[in-house]
């Protein structure tokens, strides 16, 4: 194991089990985290505890798992302006491309490399070593950063210029969300010419109409009326953020926006930025 030393902001739902792979795989790594069970736990594990993120600048390569745009604004700034050249930064908040441009910019003027590292896949997969991480940005430090990634990622892959990881992950995204919503409308046909909807799910995940959506659904320990309930919090966010990410870009995705939209669950965010009742729109049949 090389010495890099790793330092690393973010330390909730997924970055303390990143952390813990991290120290798993033989890394020497700081972290500053504000929880006392979570600072308990990861120093028990062996991460060196800081008592403010600043104290983060002397790190090799810096990981952070901020929740949104705004905690990437407020809390690496500080960081970088007191990191040394040559050190490395990567982000796998799922956000805007200008937003990690503005912190690249920063860091640029003293020598240091960001990385946008958009992830795929949730805490279990995160310690079981199964996550999916997409890395844009500068080739060499990229480099870096898969190196340090692969102590919790299975699959990692190269999207190319700095901001295309972010854009790949809202797609997929997006994607997603409309599979979801095809996945359920199909199951309420099924049930509607009554084929038990467990029978109709197992036959997805083995023939061509199959997806991941519908392999999610199958593999959920409750019913999936009751499953898809709790979708419409996290997929409207996405569906937003791509939408204004689109719009950042000029990208035209009304194809996607339209197909994410046409189903039974309201992806639509309220005034405040919260997802709308997650009562869906169009209910499934019970068994």
């Amino acid at each position: 194991m090389d010495e890099l030393h790793v330092g690393f902001v973010g330390a909730g739902q997924i970055g303390a089990p990143m952390v813990q792979r991290l120290l798993a795989a033989g890394r020497k790594v700081s972290v500053w985290v504000r929880s006392p069970a979570t600072r308990s736990r990861l120093g028990g594990a062996g991460a060196n505890l800081v008592d403010c993120a600043e104290d983060l600048a002397d790190a090799d390569v810096l990981g952070s798992c901020l929740f949104d745009d705004g905690q990437l604004l407020d809390v690496l700034p500080p960081i970088l302006t007191r990191m040394r050249s040559g050190a490395t930064v990567f982000s796998h908040t799922t956000g805007s491309p200008s937003v990690v441009a503005q912190l690249a910019d920063l860091a640029g003027q003293r020598g240091i490399s960001v990385v946008d590292a958009a992830f795929s896949g949730d805490a279990a997969m995160v310690r079981s070593q199964q996550l999916t991480v997409l890395l844009g940005g500068p080739e060499s430090a990229v480099g870096t950063v898969e190196e340090v990634v692969r102590a919790y990622a299975s699959t990692v892959l190269r999207t190319g210029t700095l901001g295309t990881a972010l854009v790949t992950k809202l797609l997929n995204n997006l994607l997603f969300a409309a599979h979801t919503q095809l996945a359920l409308s199909a199951l309420t046909c099924a049930a509607s010419l009554e084929i038990e909807k467990n029978l109709f799910l197992r036959v997805l995940a083995s023939s061509s109409g199959g997806s991941a959506a519908a392999r999610y659904l199958a593999a959920a320990q409750v019913p999936a009326e009751q499953f898809a309930l709790n979708l419409p919090r996290y997929l409207a966010k996405d569906v937003a953020s791509a939408v204004s990410v689109a719009g950042e870009l000029g990208l035209d995705i009304t194809a996607l926006e339209s197909a994410a939209r046409l189903g039974p669950m309201d992806l639509l965010l309220d005034d405040d930025g919260t997802a709308c009742s997650p009562t869906m729109s169009v209910p499934l049949a019970s068994e």
